[in-house]
């Protein structure tokens, strides 16, 4: 008999602990349901602000060794164009929706916007830690206790759906951050978002590789710095943390479980493994626990802590 690898995260079971991170094949409803039917226990939504915006100049992403270097610019329809992209969700897996504004009032609106529709999401996303589009994320001091406090009470008075707060694994006081997250209502913390900002120079014509010069590193090269941060977030919070940041195998997301993470962030493995990355990790887990002999992810939850 294969290990049970279902997980729950406020409630919502998912048949496996693998989730679609925002800004990853997600631009459409079908890009969505496509993840699903390949294995994702979850998906998120690209990230959505007010308006529509056409995002940075391309290049946008560039391959470094170990992970991509990426600035998109959250290039997106906007709210009400989002809103009508992902309407109709039917599949079993939960939607995510992913939004991103410049302060408290572009971010409430559209969370109000969101709980008039008829669209059927699980959760609400808070992207707070975008590092390289000017006046959100971080770019917009998004990533202190106060401001974060702020935004996910205002936003928690708007709506009913349980609160993902996702932070960046740039903060320094991280623990302090996720703490304010918990307070302010937050129903779960997603660690995180890429690292960065950094840089590739194009040696031959002596340039910046990237339109906007600068961009945020993921993949593998960042695992080790978003196991620690998930290990400091389960440290300080009782909420329950979603670990992306560089899982491509079985074998790294145990390693984010076992750091305190319920479930796991899927992202840059894409470009690896295809979307069949989903199907594969999960497969991967369950070999592993089988051979360890753990009957349940529950059991390797936050045991790096030695609790």
């Amino acid at each position: 008999m294969l290990p049970e690898i279902s997980t729950e995260l406020f409630g919502l079971k998912l048949k496996n602990p693998t989730i679609l991170a925002s800004g990853i094949t997600d631009v459409t409803k079908k890009a969505l349901e496509r993840a699903v039917e390949n294995g994702a226990g979850a998906v998120t939504t690209k990230s959505t602000t007010l308006e529509l915006r056409k995002g940075h100049n391309p290049p946008i992403l560039a391959e470094t060794p170990s992970g991509f270097i990426n600035a998109v610019g959250i290039s997106n329809p906007g709210i009400d164009g989002a809103i009508e992209e992902f309407s109709g969700w039917t599949k079993e897996a939960p939607l995510i929706f992913n939004i991103a504004g410049k302060d408290v009032q572009e971010i409430t609106a559209m969370a109000e916007k969101i709980s008039k529709s008829k669209i059927k999401i699980h959760a609400l996303e808070l992207a707070l830690s975008c590092p390289h589009t000017p006046g959100f994320g971080t770019m917009a001091g998004q990533n202190t206790p106060e401001a974060t406090s702020e935004i996910i009470r205002t936003v928690k008075s708007k709506v009913s759906v349980p609160i993902i707060a996702k932070l960046s694994p740039n903060i320094s006081a991280l623990g302090e951050v996720a703490k304010a997250a918990e307070k302010a209502g937050a129903s779960a913390i997603n660690m995180g978002n890429t690292l960065g900002p950094g840089m590739v120079i194009n040696i031959e014509r002596k340039s910046k590789v990237l339109g906007f010069g600068v961009g945020g590193l993921s993949g593998p090269a960042i695992r080790p710095i978003a196991v620690r941060c998930v290990y400091d977030i389960y440290e300080s919070v009782k909420i329950p943390v979603i670990g992306t940041g560089g899982v491509t195998t079985g074998k790294d997301a145990i390693e984010m479980l076992m750091a305190g993470a319920n479930a796991v962030g899927v992202g840059t493995a894409i470009y690896y493994r295809g979307l069949s990355a989903f199907e594969s990790i999960a497969k991967e887990m369950q070999e592993w626990m089988k051979k360890n002999e753990y009957e349940s992810i529950k059991e390797l939850i936050g045991v790096a802590h030695g609790r």
